[in-house]
C-alpha cells in the first residue's frame, strides 16, 4: 500500500469517509465534501506533498488495520467478535437518557458520566446538523443537555475525525465517538503520535452496518410524500426501541417509518463500496462499544417496540474499568450477556467478518485492491463457512464487481 495517494484510496473505493485525511494534512489543505453518489468524499485543495500523503496512508483505516501482538492483561481475542475484556447487556440508569437513545442509552450514560466525574472536558461526535436536519455535523458536547440532543443513530455519511484538529485545539481532554471506522483511525493516530493519549482517553464505537448514501434518506422522504426543503426535523430511530424513522416539516407534518422497513429495505440498499469489504463492523479498536441487545426471536432479532436494551462490549482494561466505574456511580445498569447469544442478535456482523475472505478473493481475480486486516483471525472465521457458502460469496462479489456495484 506504499504507492497509495489520496487520489487513488478514493478511486480504488477504500475510503470510508472518515475524515482522517483532513487530520493527516497541512490545516486547509483537504476537505470533505457530498460527491455525487451522496458520500463524504476527501477533495485535495491543492496538490499535496510526500509528507502528507505518507500521513495519510499512516492514518487511513481504508487500506489497512492491524492488531497488535499483545492485548491489555485480560483481553482475549474473540475470532468474529474481536477483542473482549468484558460484555454485558444493560441500558442507562437515567429513564429520559434511556428512551432518546438508540439502544438503550448506554453509550450515552457514559459520557454523561465521563463530564459530570470529571474524567473529561468534551466529547466529540456526531448530530443531526442544527441547519441542514438530514445532514450531519461533528459537535463539540460539554453536558449532559448536550449529550442527549446528539442521541441516536445517524445512518448517514459523517466525518468525525476531520473534526479531531479543532478539538485538539480546544482545552482539556476529550472522548471520542463515532463509526468502527473513525474509531480505527484515531487510534492509528494516538499509536503513531502517543502524546496524544492524554487528551484523548477514551474513544467509543457502536456495531455499524456501514454508512448509506444520502441517497438513501432521500428514498425515505419519497415514501412520505415530502420535499427535502420542507423537513425540519429528521430523526432516523431512537425516542423508544428501536424507535421509528421520523420527518417533521416545517407546516408540523409528521410522518414515521418502522425501523425494519428503514434500514431493512431501503437505507442498508444504500451502501458504500467500502463498507462491503469491511471486517470491522464491531469496533475493534474502541475501548468500549454499544449495540443492540436485540430480544430473541426464533433465532433472529425481534425488532418489536421494547425498553431500550444496549449491548456493552469492553474491549480494552481502560473500557472495561470505564463500565465499572459508571456501574458504581450509577449512571448505566448492566447484567452479564453470554457472548455465544451474540451470534443469534447480531447476525448480520457474524456472517459478514465469515465472508470477508472470500469478498477479497474475488476483489483479487478482477485486480480491484481490497483492504489488509492484521491479526484479525479471518482464517478461522472463513473456516466457519461450508464449501457451498463460500463459493456463493465468492461468485456474488465477482458479479457485483463486474456489473460495478462494489
Amino acid at each position: 500500500m506504499a504507492e497509495m495517494t489520496l487520489e487513488k484510496i478514493v478511486a480504488a473505493g477504500l475510503c470510508s469517509g472518515c475524515g482522517a485525511c483532513v487530520f493527516a494534512a497541512t490545516q486547509g489543505a483537504v476537505e470533505m465534501r457530498l460527491d455525487g453518489d451522496g458520500f463524504l468524499r476527501p477533495v485535495a485543495l491543492r496538490a499535496l506533498n510526500e509528507t502528507e500523503q505518507f500521513s495519510i496512508r499512516q492514518f487511513c483505516p481504508g487500506i489497512a488495520l492491524q492488531h497488535p501482538e499483545q492485548f491489555d492483561k485480560g483481553v482475549s481475542y474473540h475470532h468474529v467478535w474481536g477483542p473482549v475484556s468484558r460484555l454485558a447487556a444493560g441500558h442507562a440508569a437515567d429513564a429520559d437518557v434511556r428512551h432518546k437513545g438508540s439502544s438503550g442509552g448506554a453509550l450515552s450514560g457514559l459520557l454523561i458520566h465521563l463530564l459530570e466525574t470529571g474524567k473529561i472536558d468534551f466529547v466529540l461526535h456526531t448530530r443531526a446538523s442544527e441547519t441542514q436536519p438530514l445532514t450531519n455535523e461533528s459537535v463539540f458536547s460539554s453536558t449532559r443537555k448536550d449529550v442527549i440532543a446528539a442521541a441516536g443513530s445517524r445512518y448517514a455519511p459523517a466525518s468525525p475525525v476531520a473534526a479531531l484538529r479543532d478539538a485538539l485545539a480546544r482545552p482539556g481532554r476529550f472522548a471520542f465517538v463515532g463509526k468502527p471506522c473513525d474509531v480505527a483511525a484515531v487510534r492509528k493516530i494516538v499509536q503513531a503520535r502517543p502524546e496524544l493519549a492524554e487528551r484523548i482517553p477514551y474513544l467509543l464505537s457502536f456495531m455499524c452496518a456501514g454508512t448509506p448514501s444520502m441517497k438513501g434518506t432521500h428514498e425515505i422522504l419519497q415514501r412520505f410524500k415530502l420535499n427535502a426543503d420542507e423537513v425540519v426535523g429528521f430523526r432516523y430511530r431512537g425516542d423508544g426501541w428501536p424507535g421509528l424513522a421520523c420527518a417533521e416539516t416545517v407546516g408540523g407534518q409528521r410522518e414515521t417509518m418502522d425501523y425494519n422497513t428503514a434500514w431493512g429495505t431501503i437505507l442498508n440498499r444504500h451502501l458504500q463500496s467500502r463498507c462491503k469489504m469491511c471486517a470491522d463492523g464491531t469496533g475493534e479498536f474502541a475501548d468500549v462499544v454499544g449495540a443492540d441487545a436485540w430480544h430473541g426471536k426464533d433465532g433472529y432479532p425481534d425488532f418489536a417496540e421494547a425498553e431500550g436494551r444496549s449491548l456493552v462490549l469492553a474491549r480494552t482494561g481502560t473500557g472495561s474499568r470505564l463500565v465499572s466505574q459508571a456501574v458504581d456511580a450509577g449512571a448505566i445498569a448492566i447484567e452479564p450477556f453470554p457472548i455465544e447469544n451474540l451470534n443469534a442478535i447480531q447476525p448480520y456482523q457474524r456472517r459478514r467478518k465469515q465472508e470477508i475472505r472470500a469478498r477479497a478473493l474475488a476483489a483479487k481475480i478482477f485486480k480491484r485492491t481490497s483492504p489488509t486486516y492484521i491479526r484479525f483471525k479471518l482464517e478461522d472465521c472463513s473456516a466457519q463457512l461450508s464449501r457451498y457458502k463460500f463459493i456463493k460469496v465468492l461468485v456474488g462479489t465477482a458479479v457485483r464487481i463486474f456489473n460495478n456495484r462494489v
